[in-house]
């Protein structure tokens, strides 16, 4: 399922703040709820939930989103998003995973 064009311009708009304390290990972005439009940011994050797939981080199960290259998850009152190539389940089978983790 492809991303409503409203939803794909909430994403654009957004100033995505880098998570510095994976900048090493799981570099990604990530969006707070309370700082953005909370209608759209549950609306993206159920898109996300229905129309995503289950995946792991490690022991952790998640559901994950597709979307232009990047991939999208959320967490309560988080989104985040990375590279599609940075993802658990691509560097897993690249074997490039983390020495430290």
């Amino acid at each position: 399922m492809n991303l409503p064009v409203k939803l794909q311009k909430f994403i654009k708009e957004q100033n995505w703040t880098f998570a510095k304390t994976y900048a090493s290990t799981w570099p990604h972005e990530y969006i707070v709820q309370g700082k953005v439009d909370s209608v759209l940011f549950l609306e993206l994050a159920n898109h996300l939930d229905k129309y995503g797939y289950e995946d792991s981080f490690y022991e952790m199960k998640q559901i994950y989103f597709d979307h232009d290259g990047t991939t999208y998850w959320h967490m309560d009152n988080i989104i985040n998003r990375c590279d599609s190539n940075e993802t658990y389940h691509k560097r897993k089978k690249e074997g490039r995973l983390p020495d430290n983790i």
